[in-house]
């Protein structure tokens, strides 16, 4: 039985990734689990692994569900983090952003 999903970045500088995810995630990595991993943990049974992977950096993508997708927007703004805003998106609202290899990482809420 799976109990536990763990999205997954791949990054070129896990330094500069740091940099990036952690406004993001509004706090530092929760764990650094081996020598080019970190990890944000999201809740009990979810979370969000940056690897240092430079041969595949750039194309992953991740889409996470915001309960504030306004505020969100507004935060990241003031932390530098570059965006559209929110966007329509099927049944919600969507902010898409790009970490600095070009990963998507998508805010859905409503």
């Amino acid at each position: 039985m799976i109990h536990r999903v763990l999205a997954n970045c791949t990054v070129t500088d896990l330094d500069r990734a740091e940099q990036w995810y952690t406004p993001l995630f509004e706090r530092e990595p929760d764990a650094r689990p081996m020598p080019g991993l970190i990890e944000w943990h999201l809740g009990d049974t979810f979370g969000v692994q940056v690897w240092c992977e430079p041969d595949r950096a750039g194309q992953s993508s991740v889409v996470l569900d915001e309960t504030d997708l306004d505020a969100a927007a507004a935060r990241l703004t003031a932390a530098g983090i570059g965006h559209d805003g929110p966007q329509p998106g099927g049944r919600a609202r969507i902010l898409q952003l790009a970490d600095p290899d070009g990963n998507r990482v998508v805010l859905s809420g409503a």
